[in-house]
């Protein structure tokens, strides 16, 4: 077992254990978006999204690209997308045992 890679995988997790950042992934899963729009369509604060995405994009699970004016920010990979979809049917199975989970 390779613990190096174990670290990585452990950390790829870390970066979508996080409700604000599950959230700012979702906005992102159809199209790229500015900050602005990502604060809107997820309530949370500019700071607070600005902060994840400092965190995704040194992850490398979102990019950014300049369009004139406008800093638009975009999932890297389409995998990311279906891992969060496959995640959420996982979770529709076991809802209820993960809710109920007082170990993490």
């Amino acid at each position: 077992m390779d613990t190096r890679q174990l670290t990585i995988e452990a950390k790829f997790f870390k970066g979508l254990g996080d409700k604000s950042r599950l959230a700012i992934l979702e906005t992102l899963s159809e199209e790229e978006k500015t900050v602005a729009d990502i604060v809107k369509l997820t309530g949370l604060s500019q700071p607070n999204v600005s902060a994840h995405l400092a965190c995704l994009l040194e992850c490398g699970l979102v990019k950014r690209e300049r369009d004139g004016q406008w800093v638009l920010y975009s999932i890297t990979s389409e995998k990311v997308t279906e891992i969060i979809a496959l995640m959420r049917a996982i979770v529709a199975s076991h809802s209820q045992q993960l809710y109920d989970c007082t170990r993490y």
